[in-house]
């Protein structure tokens, strides 16, 4: 899975063939087709291993937070801080896989399934930091703002890293969650909240 990863930070999905796959990990090409039946099936692996190391990272991260808000800061240091256990090839990778769930059915269900994880994630580690200065429905907004902003920051590290401000993504995120919070008790509430 690594090789793929690799080949497709590099070289995309459709320039990362599997004899450049083979060869990276230093392997026959034709054990690569014994596991595999094609290269989707390959693809479909690597989001299950790009879950793993999003996990793994969100343990260590988290392990000594002691509060409901360094749980959340622990989450979005996982997705968009630099340091250790971050990953320009595992963003990359990421952002070819959405590019592809585009493309293929398959791995659309598959990248969807791996979102909805971090989305159940994300929103209970937010009720938690919020208590009850959001409602269920404000919670579940700001859920998706969050994805969506972590999702526009991977797209724009892998695609226009120079236009954008060094280390402002995790900071300036946690600080739009935190003003959320602190403000979401006081915003007006329409009836469909």
């Amino acid at each position: 899975m690594d090789a793929l990863i690799l080949e497709m930070a590099e070289h995309g999905y459709e320039g990362a063939s599997v004899q450049a796959i083979a060869r990276r990990a230093g392997l026959a090409p034709g054990l690569i087709h014994y596991h595999f039946a094609n290269k989707q099936e390959i693809l479909l692996e690597v989001i299950r291993k790009l879950r793993g190391v999003i996990h793994s990272r969100f343990q260590m991260l988290s392990r000594g937070a002691g509060t409901p808000r360094d749980r959340l800061r622990a989450f979005i240091d996982t997705r968009l801080a630099r340091g250790e256990g971050a990953s320009p090839a595992v963003v990359a990778a990421w952002v070819i896989v959405g590019a592809e769930a585009v493309r293929q059915p398959e791995v659309k269900a598959t990248y969807q399934e791996a979102v909805r994880s971090q989305q159940t994630l994300l929103e209970s580690l937010i009720r938690e930091h919020a208590g009850d200065a959001l409602t269920s429905r404000e919670a579940q907004n700001l859920c998706g703002i969050v994805l969506a902003a972590i999702e526009g920051a991977f797209l724009f590290s892998v695609t226009a890293q120079e236009l954008m401000p060094k280390g402002y993504a995790a900071r300036t995120l946690m600080a739009l969650i935190d003003d959320h919070v602190a403000h979401g008790a006081t915003h007006e509430r329409r009836p469909d909240d």
